[in-house]
């Protein structure tokens, strides 16, 4: 064989061999259509730079984002009868949760976690959108109470990141059931006199903006987030009204006072803290800004120096001249 079979042709047929790129390597940006490099947009918490538009950002992420120096130690909860109904539709309720734990590389919906935040000891739960739509059930909720108890032992304010699409209707009753026993949960921490705050982000929806998601102390929804109950389309076939574009969106819903605040991604953490400083009545550890230094004055003559400059005729004119 010679050259041009064994070299040159190979060549040529890699030069035409289709090459596989990892299809999440760019990231489209809903609203503009801007393909954003995935790193960058990690880097930037998730949120598009230019446009501003915040992506759905991975449940434990967003924890190791949120603590100084993504130090935290997760919180234990309780373990509960996976399948208490036998459900099954299209596939059966074990297999979906097989599937959903595969995928998130988590065992429930809800990651309940402590650790620090600006300095000031915090526990926290972030739902997990990826596993079942971070949908309520008896995990998630148990898990809720868990951190909730947690938080009322060791006195730490308690904070909520919301991202579901409702209640679990394979576990039914059992699922509606974790409305009001995390209803109790809140309660103990106003007992206990513990700021309890909830981020809603993109989407909460159903029975949890019924229950927990509604009932904090304070509540702050990331930009663009949808926000409701029901859907659009069910309202308004039921009101017979065509609604607003911006209609459960968390600019509509602080408009009308149903949140207290919009934050930035990149501002919840310093809002945050600096809320639950308030309302423990403790000071904060705010990051620490490099002041430029001032730059020294320039050094006058001497008086002596000024004197030797002075020509020699004004200084006689001087000296001759009689007092007034």
């Amino acid at each position: 064989m010679n050259w041009i079979n064994s070299i040159v042709r190979p060549k040529i047929r890699d030069l035409w061999k289709k090459r596989e790129v990892p299809e999440n390597l760019w990231i489209k940006d809903p609203e503009t259509g801007e393909m954003v490099f995935h790193r960058d947009l990690e880097a930037n918490l998730w949120v598009v730079p230019n446009s501003g538009h915040h992506m759905r950002m991975p449940a434990r992420k967003r924890v190791e984002a949120f603590f100084d120096d993504g130090d935290y130690t997760d919180v234990k909860t309780p373990d509960v009868q996976a399948d208490p109904h036998k459900f099954r539709d299209s596939k059966r309720y074990t297999d979906r949760l097989k599937e959903a734990r595969s995928k998130s590389g988590e065992d429930e919906a809800v990651i309940v976690a402590q650790g620090k935040v600006n300095g000031m000891d915090m526990t926290i739960a972030v739902q997990n959108f990826e596993f079942i739509a971070g949908s309520l059930g008896m995990a998630a909720g148990e898990a809720i109470l868990a951190g909730m108890m947690r938080a009322v032992e060791d006195g730490t304010p308690f904070v909520m990141f919301v991202a579901s699409g409702g209640a679990r209707m394979q576990e039914g009753i059992l699922s509606l059931m974790q409305m009001p026993r995390t209803t109790v949960g809140v309660q103990m921490l106003r007992e206990a006199g513990l700021p309890y705050v909830v981020v809603l982000t993109n989407p909460t929806t159903g029975g949890v903006s019924a229950s927990y998601a509604m009932l904090g102390d304070v509540h702050i929804a990331e930009p663009g987030a949808q926000i409701g109950f029901a859907g659009r389309r069910v309202i308004e076939q039921t009101v017979r009204e065509k609604l607003p574009e911006d209609f459960q969106t968390a600019e509509y819903l602080l408009d009308h006072g149903m949140i207290d605040m919009v934050v930035s991604r990149q501002e919840l953490k310093e809002t945050i803290a600096r809320i639950c400083g308030i309302l423990m009545k403790r000071e904060v550890e705010l990051p620490k800004l490099e002041a430029p230094e001032p730059e020294e004055p320039a050094e006058e003559p001497a008086a002596e120096e000024a004197a030797e400059e002075t020509p020699a005729e004004d200084k006689d004119a001087r000296e001759t001249e009689p007092a007034s």
